[in-house]
C-alpha cells in the first residue's frame, strides 16, 4: 500500500488530496499508468508528465524510480520562483 498526495491544481483535477493506493507498479511512472486507466479526472491529472514533478518519500525523484521500499508518493507541480 502506498500513500499518494496530490498537490495544487493535481488535486483539483482528481478531487482529493491523498488516498491510499494498493499497487503493483514497479515504478512512479508505472503507477501513473494504473491511477490514469481508474478514472477520467485521473487521466486529466496526469496528462501532461512534463508539467509534474514527484517526491518519493519526500525527497524529489524522477518517474522511472523504483518504488520498493517507498510509503508515500506525492505529485505536484514544478515549483516557480522569484
Amino acid at each position: 500500500m502506498l500513500d499518494v498526495m496530490y498537490f495544487a491544481w493535481v488535486r483539483e483535477r482528481i478531487g482529493e488530496p491523498r488516498e491510499t493506493v494498493a499497487t503493483e507498479a514497479a515504478t512512479v511512472a508505472d503507477l501513473v499508468e494504473e491511477l490514469k486507466a481508474r478514472e477520467p479526472r485521473y487521466e486529466a491529472a496526469f496528462a501532461d508528465l512534463s508539467a509534474l514533478r514527484v517526491a518519493l518519500d519526500q525527497e524529489l525523484s524522477d518517474f522511472d524510480a523504483p518504488l520498493a521500499g517507498v510509503r508515500e508518493v506525492a505529485f505536484f507541480p514544478p515549483m516557480t520562483g522569484g
